[in-house]
């Protein structure tokens, strides 16, 4: 598929081929445009990603084109592309920012056919949405465990003005859907990374005279293991408290004298999806991603489009936990330069004597020692386990935007 870029949306390129320096825009001089996600080339789209340092595998094209692929049906694409006309004008490469959006009603008709789960959560602390309110959310937000805006962070101001510019106009961004917005509720946002504040700091702004009530929520924790530099397995184990490091290496001989451990990397996870589907079946039933519905149909799409789309680059990955070449637990996860994002999992219950999630995770993080990670980022939720392996509460904030 090809994808044909909009007028000035093509990445700069210097002499070298390296994609040239922005020159900084002054503020009010952006503006915001709706599109979709096919509207900005992939190896565009990436490039203004790997411009933030906050971006992770989830800002990714690919993870954005499979949740349309896999989800499409339950929202809208509103994705925003924020422009320099000043750029455009001379004929430049324009385009300084990606905010991937999406619109939908706080509750459609068809989500119950719909609904799967991809973390155990609650939103009782959270501020709730009414039903049939009209709500704008970070694109693949619901599968994504952190969101960002795609641009440099010295443009973050700008762009977050140019933005908000976009959602106080009478016009929406909703072309197709001429209703106004009633909430924007953007969450999966990083507490440190800068967009927050600089949205936070441009819909405040507008708040009074738009008749906008904004606030800024805990949404959740991200537990993140910090591995050691140059350390082996055992030198991280040696980090934990000694309960723990008892506990792991008790478990970890127990499964290894019941026969040969290993996780293998699927040589073909297209191919290993089923499996895969079939452990996390045994683990979550209808509480998990893959239940006999249209909602558990829809998942399989996006892991299979996920797969397509960032397993040839080691992006993603997909192991099983292998007892004598019997496959007692599957792993899914992503990697970037400094990370390993343990995404999703399912293991087999009458394996539970071996402990398999137990041993799955510290075959994961043998594996990042040696490929020189230094986190183990256990993603949204703050279940028990996590915290066995060190791991630390990073978190997770929800930007809320009412109209009153």
């Amino acid at each position: 598929m090809t994808h044909p870029a909009p007028a000035g949306v093509g990445p700069a390129r210097s002499a070298a081929g390296a994609p040239a320096p922005l020159t900084r825009p002054a503020p009010g001089t952006l503006v915001a445009r709706r599109a979709i996600v096919d509207a900005v080339p992939p190896a565009t789209w990436d490039a203004l990603a790997s411009r933030n340092p906050w971006a992770t595998p989830f800002a990714r094209w690919a993870f954005h084109r499979a949740w349309w692929d896999g989800y499409g049906e339950n929202a809208h694409d509103e994705t925003v592309l924020v422009v320099d006309p000043a750029a455009e004008a001379r004929g430049d490469a324009a385009l300084v920012a990606i905010v991937p959006l999406m619109h939908r009603h706080g509750v459609e008709p068809t989500d119950a056919a719909r609904h799967t789960m991809l973390r155990r959560e609650s939103d009782e602390a959270l501020t709730p949405i009414a039903p049939a309110a009209k709500v704008v959310f970070f694109g693949a937000s619901y599968h994504a465990d952190y969101a960002t805006v795609l641009a440099d962070p010295s443009d973050l101001p700008a762009v977050a003005e140019a933005l908000v510019d976009l959602l106080a106009s009478d016009a929406g961004p909703f072309d197709a859907h001429p209703d106004p917005w009633d909430i924007v509720d953007l969450r999966r946002l990083r507490d440190g990374d800068p967009a927050l504040d600089a949205l936070r700091s441009a819909f405040s702004v507008r708040a009074a005279a738009a008749g906008w009530d904004v606030r800024v929520e805990a949404e959740d924790v991200c537990p993140v293991a910090t591995l050691p530099a140059d350390a082996d397995i055992e030198a991280f184990l040696g980090t934990l408290g000694k309960k723990e490091r008892h506990e792991i290496r008790r478990k970890v001989r127990r499964a290894e004298a019941a026969g040969s451990i290993d996780l293998v990397p699927s040589a073909d996870p297209l191919a290993d999806l089923d499996a895969f589907v079939d452990l996390h079946q045994k683990r979550w039933g209808a509480e998990g991603l893959f239940p006999p519905t249209e909602g558990g149909a829809m998942s399989r799409r996006f892991f299979a489009r996920l797969i397509e789309l960032l397993a040839p680059d080691g992006t993603l990955d997909l192991r099983f936990l292998e007892i004598d070449g019997r496959r007692i637990a599957a792993g899914v996860g992503f990697a970037d330069a400094s990370s390993v994002y343990y995404y999703n999992a399912g293991v087999d219950p009458d394996a539970r004597e071996l402990s398999p999630g137990v041993v799955m995770v510290e075959r994961y993080v043998r594996g990042a020692l040696q490929r020189g990670k230094r986190r183990l980022d256990f993603l949204r939720g703050d279940e028990a386990y996590k915290y066995e392996w060190g791991a630390v509460d990073e978190p997770i904030r929800r930007l809320l935007v009412v109209r009153t």
